[in-house]
């Protein structure tokens, strides 16, 4: 039986983005109208970006948008399709291109649009607006990782990790976020986004041993494994474990210049605490280690390390 995680959108037109592993979402809605869905390869807005709004237009009428331009890709008439007392039950599915929409217990989609240009939908997001505010109850696959808030966290999302066995206090006391283990890609529920690779993929906070040392670095989970700098290489670990449920807060430095309230994240093979940093690079955003007696962070990167002396830091 699936779980079901509650969500409250206010009317602001503010997307709540969630990760999700499969290729559709079921999910009942206690809306007036401009029910909202956002299918993205990040955990914000941003190109390419497909938009699916159930009862539009004052709850007549259903359409898909891709990367927020108009005309429509699809439109049609749907008179009172939402309700402000009662909860409705849609779908949405994707799959090789095809978006399409339907009501729960029906198998043919109210609406459809075949994507020209299809890529990799990796979080969904929802939200209610002009006028609207919303209740969602959004199912949750058993066989997958319970989906956790990025960013905004709505009433019900899960805060626990209880499908991955092992897991590690953040060091410094802070009681804020777990290390949990994970292997193969492994997105544990509530990991921490640290940043997007240049596809637009999301990478997340990770760290793994690597000849004496506990290194931070970044989650591709499309790759299958974690990657750490060391040595002036980038080191890729199948086996590696994930910042979950901490801080996701991140304030420029430079060099040295270590806040007080940094969040360790390891430790070199001598024994120097590491902390968790990031750098833009190449278009991408990507984490890494900052090791304070070098005065920079060393990101992993086209297999190498490459350090910079200006970067942000994760703190608690």
């Amino acid at each position: 039986m699936a779980n079901v995680m509650e969500v409250q959108t206010e009317d602001n037109l503010q997307y709540q983005f969630f990760p999700i592993s499969s290729g559709s979402i079921q999910f009942k809605v206690r809306a007036p109208k401009d029910a909202h869905l956002a299918l993205t390869m990040a955990p914000q807005p941003g190109n390419p970006m497909i938009e699916v709004f159930i009862g539009g237009w004052e709850n007549t009428k259903s359409v898909i948008r891709k990367n927020g331009e108009k005309p429509e890709k699809a439109e049609i008439e749907t008179p009172q399709i939402l309700s402000s007392g009662e909860f409705r039950g849609f779908w949405v599915r994707w799959d090789s291109g095809i978006i399409s929409a339907g009501r729960e217990g029906e198998a043919i989609p109210f609406i459809s649009w075949a994507d020209p240009e299809p890529f990799p939908i990796a979080f969904v997001g929802v939200c209610t607006g002009w006028g609207a505010t919303g209740t969602w109850k959004i199912e949750v696959p058993p066989s997958a990782p319970a989906p956790a808030a990025l960013f905004a966290n709505p009433a019900g999302y899960p805060t626990s990790t209880p499908m991955y066995p092992t897991s590690t206090p953040v060091m410094g006391g802070g009681g804020r976020g777990v290390w949990v283990d994970a292997t193969g890609g492994q997105v544990p529920p509530g990991a921490v986004v640290g940043g997007q690779d240049t596809s637009g993929e999301p990478l997340y906070v990770v760290r793994a041993r690597h000849e004496g040392a506990l290194l931070p670095g970044k989650l591709v989970p499309s790759h299958g494994c974690a990657y750490v700098p060391w040595g002036g290489q980038e080191h890729g670990k199948p086996e590696y474990q994930v910042l979950v449920g901490g801080p996701n807060n991140w304030v420029p430095t430079s060099g040295s210049n270590i806040p007080p309230n940094a969040l360790p994240g390891g430790e070199s093979e001598d024994g120097e605490p590491l902390m968790v940093g990031r750098v833009r690079h190449e278009g991408s955003l990507t984490t890494g280690k900052v090791q304070q007696s070098h005065g920079v962070c060393y990101i992993s990167f086209g297999g190498q390390e490459l350090g910079f002396p200006e970067y942000e830091i994760l703190v608690e």
